[in-house]
């Protein structure tokens, strides 16, 4: 923002060494800790340590750092752009010129409007896999923060320029299909879902569990369905792919309520051949080991690697009787996907925490293959969520908390408030609002909070206007959006006025103009770590910081300059926090 300053500024310096006979310097800039004020820093020491060393004399480097830093206030005086200049301890502080940032900063939000935080393009594609619903099963909680995270993370690595891949994995054969194809054929042939597909699809799947619990001999009706589909029964892969579409369905109509979009579908069912051979590869090579038919096919990792000490310990990956298992199919995944997309950079796994080995164990058997792919994959960890009440999900025993009736809930709960706060609006309005709100109040609490630490979800905290929550967060929006309303029904302009910051600023204006300039840093440095926390705070902090302005300073009642530079000032807000939560997948509502 004030590089033009900043390049005027090392220009100088480098002429002052010339001129004093110090050795030339690669200056390094570092942005002094906000206290009220923005400003620039940069070090003498390696620059006076030279000087020292060229004297041939010896000396005390910290001193000499401090003197050269004070020559060159001294000959500096007040560069343009800047309002102070000061040398304190080797260091040489400059600090901005408060009125000048504050306008620049506001101008390239305004003028960016729904770009500003995003990079450019960078010219390179990511992948990243996430949500895994399994299909002949119900959607339930248990997805949820899964499904959350990845969607933000790719977000979040698309503002920051990388050209993103957005994959999903169901899991859509194994033993939890047979027993819910099995129970359809025998018990609800015919049947078909209705208004509430992965409901339907669960309460099937747990009918066939309570059967399969109540009377032990069906399992060998089971076993033979598990026949038909190794033997490719025509019938039953029809039926097979006629459900589960009815699966994939439902799932789509869960993403699009959460907001939540992919670019492609992979499959376990996919996976399984290509993955056994694969790990036929690995015997062949010596890398694994078959110990059929009285063991599995294994891989001692460890062993491969020289290691004395066990890190990633026996992967098995394939079973005695030579059915997949997860690490079959993972091992022809990660191929996979970079066949289908060659010029991916990297390869990224949204999986619970609990899958963390498996993954290490997948990477580490694929670099020993010799596969590039391996190390071009990595694995992202996350906890899973707890409900109030102690609340254990459970598919087979149909105990879960179905993700269609929390969605359901968040509205219902966020339409009283909104009732209550807004009864003005109409109904279809308050609906819309509610909705907002709704999936705001779930998708918050999975974000503002580390990615390795658990959720406990609750109600109250989720819609708390007052509290850490994204109905603080809109409701913060809303306000600025009604100032400006009511600015230009007063001014019959859509336009707003020009300004200038040379008045005193409340610090309440500056730490609001300070949280603002901080989005697009912060959204690069929440793509590169894939932590979504770190600009679920800054949202926060945002709301919270126009909460404080809006408190003590007056905007429509102001006298000028005041009066124009705090109307662009609650404009530039409005879209920064409606960027932030657009980022976070909430929505920025209007009213509320």
């Amino acid at each position: 923002m004030f590089e033009r300053e900043q390049q005027q500024v090392e220009q100088e310096i480098r002429a002052l060494c010339a001129a004093w006979g110090l050795p030339q310097l690669d200056l390094q800039w570092s942005w002094i800790p906000f206290s009220g004020h923005w400003g620039i820093s940069t070090s003498f020491f390696q620059l006076a340590a030279q000087a020292v060393r060229q004297s041939g004399q010896g000396g005390n480097v910290p001193a000499r750092a401090q003197e050269i830093a004070a020559q060159v206030v001294a000959a500096l005086g007040t560069p343009a752009g800047f309002e102070r200049v000061e040398a304190v301890k080797g260091y040489l502080n400059l600090y901005f010129d408060t009125a000048e940032f504050s306008r620049r900063v506001l101008e390239e939000i305004l003028t960016q409007g729904s770009a500003y935080g995003r990079a450019p393009r960078r010219g390179e594609r990511v992948m990243i896999e996430f949500s895994h619903p399994n299909t002949h099963k119900a959607f339930h909680v248990g997805h949820l923060r899964g499904t959350i995270l990845g969607d933000v993370i790719a977000r979040l690595l698309d503002a920051a320029g990388y050209d993103v891949v957005r994959a999903n994995y169901p899991g859509d054969m194994g033993l939890h299909v047979i027993k819910w194809l099995w129970c359809y054929l025998t018990y609800h042939a015919g049947e078909r879902p209705g208004a509430d597909i992965t409901r339907w699809m669960g309460e099937i799947y747990a009918d066939a569990t309570r059967r399969l619990e109540a009377d032990p001999e069906l399992e060998k009706d089971v076993r033979q369905v598990y026949v038909r589909w190794d033997q490719r029964d025509p019938q039953l892969v029809a039926l097979w792919q006629e459900t589960r579409q009815w699966s994939l369905d439902g799932f789509a109509e869960m993403y699009a309520q959460l907001g939540v979009a992919f670019d492609c579908y992979y499959f376990n069912s996919q996976m399984e051949l290509p993955g056994k051979q694969v790990v036929q590869q690995l015997i062949e090579r010596g890398i694994a080991q078959d110990e059929r038919p009285e063991g599995a096919v294994i891989v001692k990792i460890d062993e491969q690697l020289g290691l004395t000490k066990e890190k990633y310990r026996v992967a098995v990956v394939l079973r005695s009787d030579g059915t997949a298992l997860y690490a079959t199919e993972d091992l022809a995944l990660a191929l996979k996907k970079f066949a289908d997309y060659p010029d991916l950079t990297r390869s990224l796994y949204l999986v619970d925490v609990r899958q963390s080995l498996h993954f290490q164990q997948i990477f580490k058997i694929l670099e020993l293959a010799g596969y590039p792919e391996g190390q071009r994959s990595e694995h992202i960890s996350y906890e899973l969520v707890n409900l109030p009440g102690n609340v254990v999900m459970s598919s087979r025993e149909g105990t879960v908390v179905l993700l269609e009736d929390l969605l359901r809930e968040a509205t219902r709960r966020a339409l009283e408030v909104v009732r209550e706060k807004n009864p003005s609006l109409s109904e279809e309005q308050m609906l819309e609002v509610a909705r907002a709100v709704g999936i705001g109040a779930l998708r918050y609490p999975m974000l503002a909070r580390e990615n390795t630490k658990t959720v406990t979800f609750d109600w109250q905290s989720a819609l708390d206007f007052n509290g850490r929550s994204a109905a603080y967060i809109q409701y913060a929006h809303v306000r600025a959006n009604s100032i400006l309303r009511k600015y230009a029904e007063q001014s019959q302009s859509a336009g707003l006025p020009e300004a200038n910051f040379h008045y005193e600023m409340d610090e309440k204006e500056v730490e609001l103009i300070d949280r603002m300039a901080r989005l697009t840093e912060t959204v690069q440095r929440a793509a590169a770590e894939y932590n979504p926390i770190l600009l679920a705070n800054l949202a926060y902090d945002l709301a919270q910081a126009f909460n404080n302005f809006y408190t003590v300073c007056p905007v429509l009642q102001a006298e000028e300059p005041a009066r124009s530079a705090r109307l662009r000032l609650v404009a530039a807000f409005r879209q920064t926090v409606a960027n932030s939560l657009a980022l976070l997948g909430i929505t920025a509502p209007q009213a509320m």
